[in-house]
């Protein structure tokens, strides 16, 4: 095969088909969300959401989780990944290092995508008012409404429109292809780890990654845009230039 010509760009996605189907997942997504807020929460599904919760305690003692007690505290540890402090701090840090880069749409965007989705998440948990599953003891504290999952769609949107917007900066395919799998599997680890620690119904979950996900696709439809038009350049193409 012939060599690309240095400074050539690698595209993500390499044809409209490909763009064609994200827009398909983000419908299907959002058609999930809408679906289980409509049959989920009056209650549907609780006989195997019961069964499902119960199935990650000891059938002797509810109060705890299935496994040793090593297995509940990585449980928290992972969760915590999904929390507002730590989220908070992520992007807060990814933010300082695009200003630094002056890379300032693509820090535009993740702000907002963070907000936005903050927001939207928040007034989807007052709207719907589920209240939290009392089917196994919690195994860790909680405040808020059920439905959707926070750490669910919150970690969705974060880490997955990090990953989107980190894949549109590398050429190689096989780079792009592990930062994307990374970023879903740190995001579905979370969700996870919701149902273990009791405090969430499984529908929750899935609501919660159906809308982040529908939030992110949207963010990385954003991100492709930007850089079919030269505005999130790869970081060897910024080398080049101040050489």
């Amino acid at each position: 095969m012939p060599a690309k010509p240095d400074g050539e760009k690698t595209n993500f996605f390499p044809s409209k088909l490909i763009f064609a189907l994200g827009a398909a997942l983000f419908v299907l997504a959002a058609w999930v969300f809408a679906e289980l807020a409509d049959d989920a929460v009056p209650g549907n599904y609780l006989e195997l959401e019961t069964k499902i919760m119960r199935s990650f305690r000891h059938p002797d003692d509810l109060s705890r989780g299935l496994g040793p007690p090593e297995v509940t505290l990585a449980m928290r540890d992972i969760t915590a990944l999904g929390s507002t402090t730590v989220l908070t701090l992520v992007v807060a840090l990814v933010l300082g290092f695009l200003f630094l880069c002056r890379r300032y749409r693509a820090a535009l965007l993740i702000l907002t995508a963070t907000l936005s989705g903050t927001i939207i998440g928040s007034s989807a948990k007052n709207i719907i008012d589920r209240d939290r599953p009392q089917i196994v003891p919690h195994l860790t504290e909680v405040s808020s409404k059920s439905f959707p999952s926070g750490h669910s769609m919150m970690s969705s949107v974060v880490y997955l429109t990090l990953g989107a917007l980190l894949a549109q900066t590398t050429a190689r395919r096989r780079e792009k292809v592990y930062v994307i799998a990374a970023a879903c599997l740190l995001t579905v680890l979370i969700g996870m780890t919701r149902v273990y620690l009791g405090v969430h119904y499984p529908t929750d979950v899935v609501a919660g990654w159906a809308a982040g996900v529908a939030w992110a696709l949207l963010c990385w439809g954003i991100a492709w845009w930007l850089q079919r038009h030269g505005q999130l350049r790869h970081p060897e193409a910024s080398s080049d230039k101040k050489g």
